[in-house]
């Protein structure tokens, strides 16, 4: 009875709250620089949050933006790594990743979880009137866990039903920011697709806000692609940009403006960009048509899909309107003759693979297996059996809406070996890559969205830990934490598992580093002389036991 009694006075302070104005505090205390905006761009994501610098330093106070109540907490070896979640009475909800600690009465809820569980990775819902949060409290520290290449905090405004990202911009959050949008490269293409022909045209920049080229002749459809990025003055971070509206002799034909995206936008991003360009040269041309496939939340004018038509004899102005969400604006202005002919395009008919069709390869002991859709358009794709190596494309240069499956016949070998076997994928280094796969009536079959070159490779060299700060009984009586190395520098580390005394102990893992962490504090010693104990598998199986015996004053 008091738990509920105590959740109904939550839930109606948590209304009447939301009827006034709330308070809002920026989420960390020094001046905001910005390394990531809201909508940008990302290999296979659109960024969901703003990235905030933290001067390159991890331990930065974190502070929750407005009152609210912890809603869910999580911590993964990837993604978003160490990440609190705070639902607000205004009905959104704030997120705060990467970091490199939780507030103390959250961190004690967490490893007392992760004790129980006997997991480092965990994700918790605490109850309704658990961990109740004030505007400004300290609610974790800055950090770099999970998928974050540095030291920055990444933050998050969603709305709370239905969890979809708003763009957080729109809260008080003092940026200073003066410059413009920088165009970089200009393009015409006609189509959309991986056969679309495309051209550049030198820019040349009139003033601070206004770049050109010479005139252009162009026909039929055309579409525009431009190589662009926003930035603030205090960051030299390369970032996206908020809106962007296209119009060809005053009339609107492509536009979008970044306030809200669902998650599901990142399944058609690969569309918004030329695919091929980014993975020959790394070069990001963002596109500015509607993909007939896309389905992206943010483009609402479903007749503006970015094609223009240029009928020859004609003249035209084509102006391409770019801002930041501070108002910061560019303008591409471009002044289009109609001609016969603009684009010649070779297309070789051989090795298509369509859409609306399945396609199955089969070889003497491998099969590749193409489901109905799983390209956004029709490709030229060759699928060739060379030796031990499967050649699927030359190159990666499809995006693809759907995996493909991948089958080798297990060859015939001992036991160990053929348990060391796994698929993989070859990288650009020429390195295998382990592939996700099972064994399946003698074959190893396995699911791919990239394109290129598979092979079974062998795996014989178990995983390798090594004691960084400490030796074979010493005494460890003035020490707060115990540090290790794991690696598995093939197939990869699939999971492990430490012991003191055959209690489990829970160690925090850091792949980017390949750390392993232990917090003295964590257990109480009854005896002078310990036992560390940890064991390890790699992803075919290869396993390491390490032990050492290390000496302690008992409590």
């Amino acid at each position: 009875m008091k738990s509920d009694y105590l959740v109904f006075i939550f839930l109606i302070s948590f209304s009447l709250t939301s009827q006034s104005e709330q308070k809002w505090v920026p989420p960390i205390d020094i001046p905001i620089q910005l390394s990531g905006t809201f909508g940008e761009l990302r290999n296979n994501h659109f960024h969901a949050g703003l990235d905030i610098r933290t001067q390159g330093r991890q331990g930065l106070k974190v502070r929750c933006v407005q009152d609210g109540r912890v809603s869910r907490i999580r911590v993964s070896l990837s993604g978003y790594g160490k990440t609190l979640y705070i639902e607000h009475p205004d009905g959104n909800t704030s997120v705060y990743a990467h970091l490199k600690k939780f507030a103390p009465k959250i961190e004690k809820y967490v490893k007392e979880n992760q004790y129980k569980k006997e997991s480092f990775t965990i994700q918790l819902f605490p109850e309704v009137d658990e961990f109740l949060v004030d505007a400004g409290e300290v609610i974790g520290y800055s950090g770099n866990t999970g998928g974050s290449y540095g030291p920055h905090l990444h933050f998050e405004m969603r709305k709370t039903n239905g969890q979809f990202p708003i763009n957080a911009m729109r809260y008080p959050l003092v940026i200073d920011d003066t410059q413009r949008p920088q165009i970089q490269n200009f393009y015409l293409y006609s189509g959309t697709g991986p056969f679309s022909s495309k051209k550049e045209y030198k820019l040349i920049q009139i003033n601070d806000s206004v770049y050109s080229t010479a005139g252009v002749s162009a026909s039929g459809n055309i579409n525009i692609g431009l190589r662009l990025f926003d930035r603030q003055n205090l960051s030299y971070n390369k970032n996206g940009i908020y809106s962007v509206s296209v119009r060809l002799n005053g009339v609107q034909y492509f536009s979008y403006q970044m306030d809200q995206i669902l998650f599901d936008d990142s399944k058609y991003i690969n569309l918004m960009i030329d695919y091929e360009e980014l993975k020959k040269k790394k070069r990001r041309i963002h596109r500015f048509v509607a993909h007939p496939e896309q389905k992206f939340s943010f483009l609402k004018n479903v007749e503006q899909n970015g094609e223009m038509q240029i009928d020859p004899g004609k003249s035209y102005q084509l102006l391409i309107e770019v801002n930041d969400y501070n108002k910061n604006t560019s303008y591409v202005e471009v002044y289009l003759t109609g001609t016969k002919e603009m684009f010649k395009q070779n297309i070789k008919e051989s090795d298509f693979v369509k859409t609306m069709e399945e396609y199955l390869y089969e070889f003497e002991d491998k099969s590749v297996y193409f489901e109905k859709d799983s390209f956004f358009d029709k490709v030229n794709l060759k699928v060739e059996d060379l030796g031990d190596t499967l050649y699927i494309g030359e190159e990666d240069l499809f995006p693809m809406r759907k995996a493909y499956t991948i089958k080798f016949k297990i060859p015939k070998a001992d036991s160990l070996t053929i348990s060391q076997s796994f698929l993989s994928f070859i990288n650009k280094k020429g390195k295998p890559v382990f592939l996700s796969a099972f064994k399946k009536d003698g074959y190893l079959e396995g699911k791919s969205k990239l394109l290129g070159k598979f092979l079974i490779s062998q795996d014989s060299v178990s995983p390798e830990i090594k004691a960084i700060n400490f030796k074979e009984k010493q005494w460890l009586s003035n020490y707060g934490f115990m540090r290790l190395k794991i690696s598995d520098d093939f197939s990869g580390l699939k999971k492990f598992r430490g012991e003191i005394n055959g209690k489990w102990i829970l160690l925090e893992h850091e792949p980017k580093n390949n750390s392993l962490i232990y917090n003295f504090n964590d257990l109480e010693f009854k005896e002078a002389l310990n036992q560390l104990k940890i064991e390890a598998e790699d992803q075919v199986g290869n396993k390491t036991i390490f032990k050492r015996n290390f000496y302690r004053k008992p409590k």
